[in-house]
């Protein structure tokens, strides 16, 4: 027998368990510190809130339950001047629509818009925007579906010397201030638009 080395069964069990830090501001603290168990009711709403219902924004659909649609794609420019043909589908390549539209289809989500909060961006009512969840950091030039205290809208984020502001595409609505004691997060930023062609 030798002394020394990796005892079977001793040290902590692994787990794929970790731990987090946070700040909470003053009503999210006091609500916390009146919980008796304040673990399981921090768990309790994570996971609620990744199960949030989000219908209030409108219709929403899952980018993997959409059937497959292949359509012939001309990969030529087209002008706005003289006609070209394009009746040849030798020419033509077969594309997988939702797999262009969605760059991580699995985490992607397809939303018809209620509302003309956006419309100056190009969102009416009635449009479908497609939201890929797995991107929770917009940049200025970008749309996002926002929680903003349990409930959820399409803005632009902006932020600025810590502040973050959430900023509509119509000047009918206000710009609404993230302030710090409310429970905000960016639920997934928007990748493309459908909508009618409209003139």
């Amino acid at each position: 027998m030798t002394s020394g080395g990796k005892r079977a069964g001793a040290g902590r069990p692994k787990t794929d368990s970790k731990l987090y830090t946070f700040r909470a501001g003053g009503e999210i603290a006091k609500m916390i510190d009146s919980q008796p168990n304040k673990t399981d009711f921090i768990l309790s709403s994570i996971k609620q809130s990744l199960q949030a219902d989000i219908s209030s924004l409108g219709e929403v659909i899952h980018a993997s339950t959409v059937k497959e649609t292949k359509l012939p794609f001309f990969d030529i420019k087209v002008v706005a001047g003289f006609p070209i043909p394009l009746d040849n589908d030798e020419i033509s390549q077969d594309i997988e629509l939702i797999k262009m539209l969605c760059p991580h289809p699995e985490a992607s989500y397809l939303i018809r818009v209620k509302g003309d909060s956006m419309i100056d961006a190009g969102v009416m009512s009635g449009d479908i925007v497609i939201v890929d969840k797995s991107n929770r950091n917009p940049n200025e030039h970008e749309m996002a579906i926002c929680e903003l205290n349990g409930e959820y809208t399409l803005k632009q984020v902006m932020q600025k010397d810590g502040k973050i502001s959430l900023v509509p595409a119509n000047s009918e609505y206000p710009i609404i201030e993230v302030k710090p004691d409310d429970m905000f997060s960016v639920w997934g930023t928007v990748t493309y638009i459908i909508h009618k062609a409209r003139l």
